[in-house]
């Protein structure tokens, strides 16, 4: 319980330190006349959607605008960046930006980063759930849907949160943590499950779809003030954003997320077997069933409406 209590503490003084400041981005042009649209994200697989609509614009000729992509090294300094207005947009952990809105910061999820995509991995020495009892298991927040299946993953064994040592850590420590024996499970975006198994630190417990199905994690969410001010761009890039889910078949996965995320082809093509980038519209029913989990799992007592939270073309 002090666990708990203690990661909502600070959560909340984070979420404080933001309230108030809700800038509004400076409009900002190529020299050619194109608008910048800049989109924050983390490297990971759950960001190819975004990648994809960058390439799909840069390639169209008619377009008058252009995503600039800027790499975070935590959510903390996206979140900060994010609100501050010195980025338009990011893909970022839908239950952060959910927890965010809660606090009075001005955000609006505009779509879907995709579905599905994590593994729950663990050490060669579990088999089952019921062997994580008393063991140490990492999330990267928790403020994530990584949260929510590794309790979804509990219940199924008549288990709860404090039946484990949960931590937190960054994606990249999780395969070597794993490796050490510091930890021995954890639920995280791809492609950092699949390192692990693929050098045989670790082995799939389960995949997001068998404990949620079509499970929501992260979302393009924009800072309020620019969705209001900058519709139109918001609009045209969601058109485009629409396109690059009809495109995104395996090889062009694959191929983006070579030249975007730095792994290697083989662990690519592993970690992109359970992720879906297809019907990304964030749907009411969808939504609902997420705050509930929230809720549910204490992760947020009062998660933002559909109506207030979700972009809606003006």
């Amino acid at each position: 319980m002090k666990k708990m209590v203690t990661s909502i503490l600070i959560l909340a003084v984070f979420l404080a330190s933001l309230t108030g400041c809700g800038s509004a981005p400076e409009v900002r042009y190529t020299e050619d006349g194109k608008q910048i649209v800049t989109i924050g994200y983390l490297p990971i697989t759950h960001a190819l959607a975004v990648f994809e609509t960058k390439e799909l614009l840069d390639q169209d000729p008619d377009s008058d605008i252009t995503i600039q992509l800027q790499k975070f090294s935590s959510w903390t300094d996206l979140m900060d960046a994010l609100d501050a207005g010195q980025i338009d947009g990011a893909s970022v952990l839908a239950e952060l930006a959910m927890g965010a809105v809660s606090q009075g910061i001005s955000l609006k999820a505009a779509a879907l980063g995709h579905r599905d995509g994590n593994i729950v991995v663990v050490s060669n020495e579990i088999n089952s759930v019921e062997d994580l009892r008393g063991k140490t298991f990492a999330i990267p927040s928790n403020q994530s849907s990584h949260n929510i299946l590794l309790q979804d993953m509990l219940a199924t064994a008549g288990m709860d949160f404090y039946d484990i040592n949960a931590i937190q850590l960054s994606p990249p420590e999780m395969p070597v943590s794993l490796a050490s024996g510091s930890i021995d499970g954890y639920c995280v975006a791809e492609p950092f499950g699949t390192q692990a198994v693929a050098q045989e630190y670790g082995h799939i417990l389960f995949n997001s779809e068998e404990l949620w199905k079509d499970s929501i994690c992260c979302l393009l969410v924009f800072n309020g003030a620019y969705a209001e001010n900058q519709s139109e761009t918001v609009n045209r890039l969601l058109d485009m954003y629409q396109q690059a889910e009809e495109v995104l078949t395996k090889d062009e996965q694959v191929r983006i997320a070579e030249e975007y995320l730095g792994q290697t082809k083989d662990i690519l093509e592993a970690s992109l077997e359970y992720i879906s980038f297809q019907d990304l519209s964030i749907t009411e029913e969808s939504y609902e069933q997420l705050a509930k989990k929230v809720v549910d799992y204490s992760i947020n007592a009062c998660p933002p409406d559909y109506e207030g939270f979700v972009y809606e073309r003006q």
